[in-house]
């Protein structure tokens, strides 16, 4: 299954477009900039003036904006064919971190769309990355479908769900929404923790004697299936995955063999999980409070994780992107984590 990059064909419609990009800076990005300038497209990223941008591909111009002020966010949009949203916030403490930073950023855009609207200009088409938290737990196959009515049960979950209905509002039938499951792949900071664990020799698993089956996807394929929905018959909401179901388990050890680590795997009843999850959120709320924190970012095992995590299981049905857009995943699991770590020792992060 570990097949050659896709070629650029399928992308050919993106020659010329100009795309503008938010949250290129952090983890999918890397992934998905590249493929986007080598399908031909005009690429602009919006960042923050504190952003580093000096590892962007050569070619991609740079648009310095404020999702969360709204500054320059109109300007950055003006003229452009395709705005695709990736910025958002992935590890809060509360439910007022997730909606001060996720449908903020999301209002600001609409407003900037909405003013397109207004002035009669052609309105971008609106490619969101969402996440499979908004549509919500599965533990049977296929998983939770393109159909299915979301139904979030973590505050990161919902603050994703709220920011399809805003961009819905302004875009209408020109947004096209993605809701992938777990994305790994080298440069990914979120489950760093994890792979630096299992190196050490210890593996949590989420539940008692349970398998806790997941859908996951590389983020090269999650760029891929991005790429897809820029075209101009995709509509709606498409999942995405491997086009295979995991466990926890499995998809720990796919990263011990690619680490060549061999840990304990320790199965962690879920009332145990949630002690550990309250503690680890009290502290750093502890820390905000005393002003020892050196930043608000919330540690990556928090509460609201665990509101995913005490359910039986996270699945995920790809079938739709795969029949109408052609998707095909290109990276096993052992390949995707073989990649991963790399990554990571290339970086000096393991």
């Amino acid at each position: 299954m570990n097949a050659p990059h896709p070629s650029h064909a399928p992308f050919a419609h993106l020659a010329g477009k100009r795309v503008l990009v938010t949250g290129a800076t952090g983890f999918l990005g890397r992934h998905l900039l590249p493929q986007l300038v080598a399908a031909g497209a005009d690429v602009t990223c919006l960042t923050r003036a504190s952003s580093r941008t000096d590892h962007l591909p050569q070619g991609v111009t740079v648009a310095r904006a404020d999702l969360a002020t709204g500054d320059g966010v109109a300007q950055a949009l003006g003229g452009q064919d395709i705005l695709i949203h990736m910025a958002a916030l992935l590890f809060g403490l509360n439910w007022q971190d997730y909606l001060r930073a996720n449908t903020v950023a999301a209002q600001h855009l609409a407003a900037a769309i909405m003013s397109i609207r207004a002035r009669r200009r052609a309105l971008p088409r609106v490619v969101l990355v969402s996440s499979l938290a908004a549509s919500g737990p599965a533990d049977g196959m296929p998983g939770r479908n393109d159909e299915a009515i979301g139904a979030p049960v973590s505050a990161y979950g919902w603050s994703k769900y709220l920011v399809e209905q805003i961009l819905g509002r302004a875009a209408g039938d020109k947004l096209v929404v993605l809701r992938p499951p777990i994305i790994y792949g080298s440069g990914d900071k979120g489950l760093l923790p994890v792979f630096r664990g299992i190196q050490k020799g210890v593996a949590a698993l989420p539940g008692w004697k349970r398998p806790f089956p997941v859908s996951v996807v590389h983020a090269r394929d999650a760029a891929q299936a991005i790429l897809l929905l820029c075209r101009k018959d995709a509509h709606g909401v498409y999942h995405v995955n491997d086009g295979a179901q995991h466990t926890m388990r499995a998809f720990y050890e796919a990263a011990a063999q690619a680490l060549d680590a061999r840990p304990l795997f320790i199965p962690v009843p879920v009332p145990v999980l949630g002690m550990t999850a309250l503690a680890a959120t009290l502290w750093t709320r502890l820390l905000r409070r005393l002003r020892r924190a050196s930043g608000d970012r919330a540690p990556n095992w928090n509460l609201d994780k665990y509101r995913e995590a005490r359910h039986a299981g996270w699945l995920c049905d790809a079938s739709r992107l795969c029949q109408e857009l052609g998707y095909a995943p290109t990276m096993s699991l052992a390949a995707g984590m073989t990649e991963a770590v790399n990554g990571y020792r290339a970086e000096g992060l393991l």
